[in-house]
């Protein structure tokens, strides 16, 4: 840091683990979002698909195979209209959205049904029951958890959430932890 009258100081070896705690902490709370936002869309698909197999009685292949679809089909539209809110064309929001969401939304699918199904009762629980409602609560927050360290990775590598903030100009005002703003700054959120 330069003051009046003195040269600006070399950067220590100090200064260098301060900056890389404050990107990898960048990072974290840029994958936390990312995984919030992921759990949101899974969970309205999940609690959706979980009432609605459950109160016309399906099977629990029915009930899953429809919680999943509507999970990534939340999961993306709720990636799809910020983006395209942001200026992108519909056509071009879609691919952004599977590219960004895909591996999250399936990991956390995969983890939250695994749960569901392995809770004795869960799945054939009513509506009324505590342990429907318990389990499928669980199931999510342990899917938060593992899906987590996914995302970190992924945005990482400038892959996953980057790849949407990228395209509503995120990346461009305030850069990501990984790459620079068009001013040569890195996030610090």
């Amino acid at each position: 840091m330069a003051s009046r009258g003195h040269p600006p100081r070399p950067e220590t070896g100090d200064d260098m683990a301060h900056t890389a705690a404050g990107d990898s902490r960048a990072l974290t709370r840029l994958a936390v979002s990312a995984t919030l936002h992921c759990l949101a869309g899974c969970a309205i698909g999940e609690v959706l698909g979980m009432v609605v197999g459950t109160a016309l009685g399906w099977s629990d292949l029915q009930t899953i195979v429809l919680a999943v679809v509507l999970a990534f089909f939340f999961g993306y539209a709720l990636t799809v209209g910020p983006v395209v809110r942001s200026g992108l064309a519909l056509s071009a929001a879609i691919p952004v959205a599977l590219a960004a969401d895909t591996l999250s939304i399936t990991v956390m699918e995969v983890v939250d049904n695994a749960i569901m199904l392995a809770v004795p009762g869960a799945m054939e629980a009513g509506l009324e029951d505590p342990l429907f409602w318990g389990s499928l609560t669980a199931a999510l927050a342990i899917a938060f958890v593992v899906t987590l360290p996914v995302n970190r990775w992924l945005i990482g590598r400038g892959k996953g959430h980057a790849v949407v903030h990228e395209h509503h100009g995120a990346a461009d005002r305030h850069g990501t932890p990984d790459r620079p703003d068009r001013a040569g700054r890195r996030a610090r959120w």
